[in-house]
Protein backbone atom coordinates (compact mmCIF):
# COMPACT_ATOMS: atom_id res chain seq x y z
CA UNK A 1 0.00 0.00 0.00
CA UNK A 2 1.20 3.30 -1.14
CA UNK A 3 -1.82 5.57 -0.51
CA UNK A 4 -3.69 6.56 1.97
CA UNK A 5 -7.51 7.86 1.12
CA UNK A 6 -9.01 10.40 3.04
CA UNK A 7 -10.78 9.26 6.38
CA UNK A 8 -9.43 6.00 6.67
CA UNK A 9 -10.84 3.44 9.49
CA UNK A 10 -9.35 2.87 12.77
CA UNK A 11 -7.33 -0.50 11.37
CA UNK A 12 -5.88 1.33 7.90
CA UNK A 13 -4.71 3.95 10.40
CA UNK A 14 -2.96 1.42 13.11
CA UNK A 15 -1.56 -0.11 9.60
CA UNK A 16 0.12 2.57 8.50
CA UNK A 17 1.71 3.70 11.78
CA UNK A 18 2.90 0.30 11.67
CA UNK A 19 4.68 0.30 7.92
CA UNK A 20 6.55 3.67 8.47
CA UNK A 21 9.45 4.09 9.73
CA UNK A 22 9.78 6.11 12.97
CA UNK A 23 13.37 7.71 13.54
CA UNK A 24 14.78 7.04 17.64
CA UNK A 25 12.27 10.32 18.50
CA UNK A 26 9.22 8.12 17.58
CA UNK A 27 8.93 11.05 14.39
CA UNK A 28 9.19 11.13 10.54
CA UNK A 29 10.04 13.59 8.04
CA UNK A 30 6.73 14.80 5.78
CA UNK A 31 7.25 16.96 2.81
CA UNK A 32 4.35 19.02 2.42
CA UNK A 33 3.81 19.84 -1.90
CA UNK A 34 0.80 22.38 -3.07
CA UNK A 35 -1.76 19.98 -4.85
CA UNK A 36 -2.53 22.21 -7.54
CA UNK A 37 1.08 23.70 -8.39
CA UNK A 38 3.02 20.76 -6.74
CA UNK A 39 5.27 23.65 -5.34
CA UNK A 40 7.42 22.21 -2.27
CA UNK A 41 5.75 24.24 0.52
CA UNK A 42 7.49 23.19 3.75
CA UNK A 43 8.94 19.98 5.95
CA UNK A 44 8.22 19.26 9.02
CA UNK A 45 7.74 16.41 11.52
CA UNK A 46 4.98 14.05 12.41
CA UNK A 47 4.40 11.72 15.29
CA UNK A 48 1.92 8.97 15.55
CA UNK A 49 -0.69 10.96 17.04
CA UNK A 50 -0.32 14.20 14.43
CA UNK A 51 -0.57 11.64 11.65
CA UNK A 52 -3.44 9.79 13.26
CA UNK A 53 -5.03 13.55 13.73
CA UNK A 54 -3.92 14.45 10.33
CA UNK A 55 -6.03 11.72 8.64
CA UNK A 56 -8.67 12.05 10.82
CA UNK A 57 -9.39 16.07 10.59
CA UNK A 58 -7.88 15.64 6.86
CA UNK A 59 -5.72 19.03 7.89
CA UNK A 60 -1.90 18.72 8.61
CA UNK A 61 -0.64 18.00 12.47
CA UNK A 62 2.94 18.13 13.57
CA UNK A 63 5.33 17.46 16.27
CA UNK A 64 7.02 20.38 17.34
CA UNK A 65 10.50 19.39 18.30
CA UNK A 66 12.18 22.54 20.04
CA UNK A 67 8.32 22.89 21.89
CA UNK A 68 7.89 19.14 22.22
CA UNK A 69 4.38 19.81 21.56
CA UNK A 70 1.67 18.58 19.02
CA UNK A 71 0.75 21.52 16.65
CA UNK A 72 -2.15 22.29 14.56
CA UNK A 73 -0.74 23.91 11.11
CA UNK A 74 -2.77 27.26 10.82
CA UNK A 75 -4.66 27.18 14.18
CA UNK A 76 -3.67 30.73 14.72
CA UNK A 77 -2.76 32.25 11.30
CA UNK A 78 -5.67 30.43 10.00
CA UNK A 79 -3.60 29.26 6.77
CA UNK A 80 -4.54 25.98 7.36
CA UNK A 81 -3.27 22.81 4.96
CA UNK A 82 -6.16 20.72 3.69
CA UNK A 83 -5.19 17.59 2.68
CA UNK A 84 -5.83 16.30 -0.64
CA UNK A 85 -3.48 13.17 -0.67
CA UNK A 86 -0.38 11.44 1.61
CA UNK A 87 1.64 8.73 0.37
CA UNK A 88 5.23 7.54 1.80
CA UNK A 89 8.59 6.74 -0.14
CA UNK A 90 9.96 3.31 -0.97
CA UNK A 91 11.83 3.13 2.68
CA UNK A 92 8.54 4.09 4.30
CA UNK A 93 11.05 6.86 6.17
CA UNK A 94 9.37 10.01 5.12
CA UNK A 95 5.76 11.22 4.15
CA UNK A 96 4.87 13.72 1.48
CA UNK A 97 1.49 15.26 1.66
CA UNK A 98 -0.40 16.99 -0.92
CA UNK A 99 -2.63 19.74 0.21
CA UNK A 100 -4.51 22.76 -0.53
CA UNK A 101 -2.91 25.48 1.22
CA UNK A 102 -4.73 28.74 2.74
CA UNK A 103 -2.89 31.64 2.79
CA UNK A 104 0.84 31.39 2.90
CA UNK A 105 3.01 28.26 4.00
CA UNK A 106 5.93 29.65 5.59
CA UNK A 107 5.55 31.67 8.63
CA UNK A 108 7.15 34.70 7.35
CA UNK A 109 4.71 35.32 5.15
CA UNK A 110 5.94 33.65 1.80
CA UNK A 111 4.14 30.84 0.23
CA UNK A 112 6.68 28.22 0.51
CA UNK A 113 9.49 27.88 3.04
CA UNK A 114 11.79 27.28 0.56
CA UNK A 115 12.66 30.83 -1.06
CA UNK A 116 16.23 31.28 -0.61
CA UNK A 117 17.73 30.08 -3.65
CA UNK A 118 21.36 28.69 -4.20
CA UNK A 119 23.21 30.29 -7.05
CA UNK A 120 23.51 28.19 -10.01
CA UNK A 121 26.99 25.96 -9.97
CA UNK A 122 27.20 24.68 -12.98
CA UNK A 123 27.12 25.95 -17.21
CA UNK A 124 24.06 23.76 -17.35
CA UNK A 125 21.87 25.44 -14.87
CA UNK A 126 23.26 28.69 -16.39
CA UNK A 127 21.25 27.59 -20.28
CA UNK A 128 18.54 26.01 -18.03
CA UNK A 129 17.54 29.02 -15.73
CA UNK A 130 15.84 31.03 -18.28
CA UNK A 131 13.86 27.88 -19.67
CA UNK A 132 12.34 27.04 -15.89
CA UNK A 133 11.71 30.78 -14.98
CA UNK A 134 9.47 30.37 -17.83
CA UNK A 135 7.32 28.07 -16.32
CA UNK A 136 7.73 28.71 -12.90
CA UNK A 137 5.70 31.35 -13.60
CA UNK A 138 2.49 28.92 -14.73
CA UNK A 139 2.82 27.16 -11.54
CA UNK A 140 2.83 30.60 -9.75
CA UNK A 141 -0.05 31.33 -11.43
CA UNK A 142 -2.07 27.98 -11.08
CA UNK A 143 -1.14 28.38 -7.43
CA UNK A 144 -2.56 32.10 -7.31
CA UNK A 145 -6.01 31.20 -8.74
CA UNK A 146 -5.95 28.31 -6.29
CA UNK A 147 -5.60 30.67 -3.43
CA UNK A 148 -8.26 33.38 -4.91
CA UNK A 149 -10.59 30.09 -5.52
CA UNK A 150 -10.52 29.15 -1.90
CA UNK A 151 -10.80 32.59 -0.72
CA UNK A 152 -13.62 34.27 -2.71
CA UNK A 153 -11.64 38.01 -1.71
CA UNK A 154 -14.19 40.67 -2.16
CA UNK A 155 -13.81 42.46 -5.50
CA UNK A 156 -11.34 40.32 -7.17
CA UNK A 157 -11.87 39.28 -10.95
CA UNK A 158 -11.16 35.62 -10.57
CA UNK A 159 -13.84 35.51 -7.63
CA UNK A 160 -16.52 37.69 -9.91
CA UNK A 161 -15.59 34.65 -12.49
CA UNK A 162 -15.81 31.63 -9.88
CA UNK A 163 -18.98 32.70 -8.58
CA UNK A 164 -20.35 33.46 -11.99
CA UNK A 165 -19.45 29.57 -12.72
CA UNK A 166 -18.44 27.93 -15.96
CA UNK A 167 -20.79 29.42 -18.30
CA UNK A 168 -19.17 32.82 -17.65
CA UNK A 169 -15.74 31.25 -17.56
CA UNK A 170 -16.00 29.88 -21.01
CA UNK A 171 -17.93 32.79 -22.34
CA UNK A 172 -14.68 34.66 -21.31
CA UNK A 173 -12.49 32.48 -22.85
CA UNK A 174 -14.30 32.34 -26.42
CA UNK A 175 -14.24 35.90 -26.15
CA UNK A 176 -10.20 35.80 -25.54
CA UNK A 177 -9.94 33.41 -28.39
CA UNK A 178 -11.72 35.66 -31.27
CA UNK A 179 -9.23 38.93 -29.39
CA UNK A 180 -5.95 36.48 -30.14
CA UNK A 181 -7.37 35.68 -33.67
CA UNK A 182 -7.84 39.42 -34.20
CA UNK A 183 -4.69 40.56 -33.05
CA UNK A 184 -3.05 37.23 -35.58
CA UNK A 185 -4.99 38.96 -38.35
CA UNK A 186 -3.25 42.40 -37.52
CA UNK A 187 0.15 40.89 -37.16
CA UNK A 188 0.83 43.24 -33.99
CA UNK A 189 2.81 40.87 -32.07
CA UNK A 190 2.54 43.28 -29.16
CA UNK A 191 -1.11 42.91 -29.31
CA UNK A 192 -1.15 39.68 -29.88
CA UNK A 193 1.15 38.44 -26.47
CA UNK A 194 -1.35 40.90 -24.59
CA UNK A 195 -3.87 38.70 -26.10
CA UNK A 196 -2.95 35.47 -25.51
CA UNK A 197 -1.55 36.14 -22.14
CA UNK A 198 -5.17 37.08 -21.23
CA UNK A 199 -6.22 33.55 -22.80
CA UNK A 200 -3.99 31.72 -20.88
CA UNK A 201 -5.15 33.22 -17.88
CA UNK A 202 -9.07 32.30 -18.35
CA UNK A 203 -8.02 28.60 -19.42
CA UNK A 204 -5.95 28.82 -16.29
CA UNK A 205 -9.33 29.73 -14.43
CA UNK A 206 -11.17 27.85 -16.70
CA UNK A 207 -8.62 24.12 -15.37
CA UNK A 208 -9.30 25.38 -11.75
CA UNK A 209 -12.92 25.35 -11.71
CA UNK A 210 -12.82 21.89 -13.55
CA UNK A 211 -10.05 20.83 -10.94
CA UNK A 212 -7.65 20.00 -13.91
CA UNK A 213 -4.24 20.84 -12.70
CA UNK A 214 -2.26 22.30 -15.86
CA UNK A 215 0.62 19.29 -15.16
CA UNK A 216 -1.73 17.55 -16.89
CA UNK A 217 -2.30 19.30 -19.81
CA UNK A 218 1.83 19.32 -20.22
CA UNK A 219 1.93 14.87 -19.51
CA UNK A 220 -0.52 14.96 -22.55
CA UNK A 221 2.05 17.55 -24.60
CA UNK A 222 4.73 15.43 -23.64
CA UNK A 223 3.15 12.04 -24.22
CA UNK A 224 2.47 13.86 -28.16
CA UNK A 225 5.80 14.29 -28.32
CA UNK A 226 7.16 11.25 -27.50
CA UNK A 227 4.69 9.89 -30.01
Amino acid sequence: MTEQQLKPSEQSINDLIETIKWDDHELVPAIVQDQSSKEVLMMAYMSKESLKLSLETKETWFWSRSRQKLWHKGETSGHTQSIANLKYDCDADTLLVLVNQKGPACHTGEQSCFFNEVAATSENDKLDAPRNQTFNILAELQSVIAKRYDERPEGAYTTYLFDKGVDKILKKVGEETAEVIIAAKNKDNDELTYEVSDLLFHLMVLLKDRDLPIENIMKELEKRHAD
